[in-house]
């Protein structure tokens, strides 16, 4: 891979049996996991990881199924669940000698941190979020033509075989779509960086396409049951988010707060890339995270 994270070794590590992730290693200190959104790969950090690293020990994992990390065959709803991605992340900490992390996360990988935060609060010291509401939520509020922003979540959701030939057939304009239509402008994605998420995503139809069904099957039921329980992020939690609430007409505060105990939440114009189109004040919000 031609392009890296600057500062930033990159490794394969196995994190459970036949899975590894690839994963760029820098920075030193306390111990920081980044993990990466839809359609990209851990080079979504770029410009964020290197910042951090100042001052910590930044991970910046290839979640599985993406970029360079293992992509099993989808057995069942359960190989792409969250649970089982935030067991991956889990796997890598305990590989690298660490205990105690905090996590970061972009859409895919923000609803992973959420599972992880949920399943593993002894592991996980902090939670951020970016630009999500969790799985269950994102269902209920999406309804009528406003849903038409999130096509891609239904046609993912169908049963195997179809999804994966449509996409595969046309994967460059699918994946690409989404890198023009989220990013705010083109300096947010140079052409050489959106050349490899698009070589990355184009060799991996099938596992993308399980990850998102899982958000319509097990991962609802996940999240349905810590709901039913009460179970809620005990860590301090900051999310960003787009102002969803202006399209889809809700309050994405009002949906975080039940699930979480110590939460800011904030709106950016920075657009869904954040990371990418707002490096610095993304880098800001994470170490004022870290200092809660």
């Amino acid at each position: 891979m031609s392009i890296t994270v600057p500062g930033f070794e990159t490794e394969s590590i196995a994190v459970a049996d036949g899975i590894e992730l690839n994963a760029a290693v820098g920075g030193d200190g306390p111990a920081l996991v980044l993990l990466h959104g839809f359609p990209q790969t851990h080079l979504m950090w770029r410009h964020v990881a290197p910042v951090l690293a100042e001052h910590h020990t930044v991970i910046c994992p290839d979640l599985r199924g993406y970029g360079a990390s293992s992509k099993p065959e989808a057995v069942d709803e359960s190989t792409y669940s969250k649970r089982t991605m935030a067991a991956d992340v889990v796997g890598l900490a305990d590989a690298l000698g660490i205990h105690r992390f905090a996590l970061v996360g972009h859409d895919r990988g923000a609803h992973v941190a959420f599972r992880a935060g949920l399943d593993h609060p002894d592991r996980v010291s902090h939670l951020g979020i970016l630009d999500i509401v969790p799985t269950l939520d994102t269902w209920n509020v999406l309804h009528g033509v406003s849903a038409a922003v999130a096509f891609h979540l239904y046609l993912m959701a169908q049963p195997p075989g179809l999804p994966e030939q449509m996409i595969a057939n046309s994967s460059d304009a699918f994946f690409g779509h989404f890198l023009d239509a989220w990013a705010t402008g083109p300096d947010a994605i140079p052409a050489d960086v959106r050349a490899e998420y698009l070589r990355a995503c184009r060799d991996a139809v099938p596992s993308i396409v399980a990850d998102y069904r899982a958000t319509a099957t097990v991962d609802i039921e996940h999240d349905q049951a810590d709901l039913d329980a009460g179970n809620q992020l005990t860590m301090p939690v900051m999310v960003v988010q787009q102002d969803w609430g202006a399209q889809l007409g809700f309050d994405a505060a009002a949906i975080w707060r039940p699930w979480v105990a110590d939460l800011q939440h904030f709106t950016t114009r920075a657009g869904h890339f954040m990371a990418e189109s707002a490096p610095e004040d993304v880098a800001r919000l994470v170490l004022d995270l870290l200092e809660r």
